[in-house]
């Protein structure tokens, strides 16, 4: 009962909780947090628990849980240490530049731990880095506009676009880990079937994009999106701001 009842409690009371120094050759919760953040990006967050940790630091699974009292609130230490690396991206006080520079960030930070969308969408962080980098985010916003709750909106929408465009990216990765075949490798083993289907003329617009479509890089791809979401989201804040 009493493990549940930790795994109930606010994720806020994480951030308020007094850290015990670590005891003789015990690991520090900076440590344990750094060796779990090891284990996702290598193995997954499948990979993870307060076992392995303790395996990896070659320390008791018990004297682990003296520090951080159960996975979920590991998970919070680790994504607000993610969130404390290399510091955030300096504003200009051009909306546009830097809210430009907050996507790129976080493009970068997802690809580096492919874990941490998935708990990103899942969960608000509330760590003392992660709300650093959205206060950061809304103040870039809010050069655009004044009114909070556009700012809000546009912060999300950004962070939506970066998420899925990220998503994507991740999973051609995960593809060729899982198939062994590089995007040209794979193109080369379906070009037979392709060649039949544009033979066929059924699919004529999807022909065209084969045929005469340049393929982008994902920088490039991800550069194209943004800008679009970025247009409309000027668009949309102007529009609203004029009626």
């Amino acid at each position: 009962m009493a493990d549940t009842e930790k795994g109930t409690a606010p994720a806020a009371l994480v951030w308020k909780k007094e850290r015990r120094a670590p005891r003789r050759q015990a690991p520090s919760v900076e440590r344990i947090v750094q060796a779990a953040i090891v284990i996702a990006d290598s193995e997954g967050l499948s990979a993870l628990s307060m076992r392995r940790v303790a395996a990896d630091l070659d320390s008791g699974t018990a004297s682990l849980y003296r520090y951080v009292d159960s996975r979920d609130e590991l998970l919070d230490l680790m994504i607000d240490d993610i969130h404390g690396e290399g510091g955030p991206p300096p504003l200009s006080g051009d909306w546009r530049t830097d809210l430009t520079g907050v996507a790129r960030d976080v493009r970068a930070t997802l690809l580096r731990h492919p874990w941490l969308g998935s708990e990103l969408t899942g969960r608000p962080a509330l760590g003392a880095n992660s709300l650093r980098r959205y206060d950061i985010a809304l103040t870039a916003a809010a050069a655009l506009t004044p009114d909070i709750t556009l700012a809000t909106g546009v912060v999300d929408t950004v962070m939506a676009y970066v998420f899925g465009a990220v998503t994507q990216e991740l999973a051609e990765l995960q593809a060729q880990r899982r198939s062994g075949l590089t995007e040209d490798e794979w193109r080369a083993g379906v070009g037979p079937y392709l060649r039949e289907v544009i033979e066929s003329g059924r699919y004529p617009q999807f022909a065209r994009r084969v045929v005469e479509a340049e393929d982008a890089a994902p920088e490039e791809q991800f550069e194209f999106g943004l800008a679009c979401v970025l247009d409309g989201v000027a668009a949309r804040v102007r529009g609203t701001s004029v009626t």
